[in-house]
């Protein structure tokens, strides 16, 4: 073997050196915008709990004003979501959503009929008599 066949494979082997070298700088860049992206979330999460305890602050104070037992409707809640089946949430959200203007829509036909439908004497709503 002489030495074109010496010089072609380290040519070569200098290809391969450079390519991992490239490799290794995209992966260190990968790895800095990935920190940098960690931290931002990080922020962000923090900021979003804080802005959280700060609302529920203001609900359970709104709530105590007007007599509402704030851990039982939660614990009302967390059961509810317990008992749901996977996939159920989205389809009753939706059909609540339609219910709930409906109920409104109904309401408003009552009251400007002056009388009350089933769908307004059913919402509980406070002020209004049955």
């Amino acid at each position: 073997m002489g030495l074109g066949g010496t010089a072609k494979k380290l040519q070569k082997v200098t290809d391969m050196a450079e390519d991992v070298y490239a490799r290794m700088n995209d992966l260190r860049d990968q790895v800095v915008q990935m920190r940098e992206t960690t931290q931002e979330t990080s922020d962000r999460v923090d900021r979003l709990e804080r802005e959280s305890a700060e609302m529920r602050a203001l609900l359970e104070a709104l709530a105590e004003e007007e007599g509402i037992d704030v851990e039982r409707v939660t614990a009302d809640a967390h059961i509810t979501e317990a008992e749901r089946e996977p996939g159920e949430e989205t389809a009753e959200s939706d059909e609540g959503e339609k219910a709930d203007a409906t109920d409104e829509g109904e309401k408003a036909d009552a009251t400007d009929e002056g009388e009350k439908t089933d769908a307004s004497d059913a919402s509980g709503a406070p002020g209004e008599t049955s």
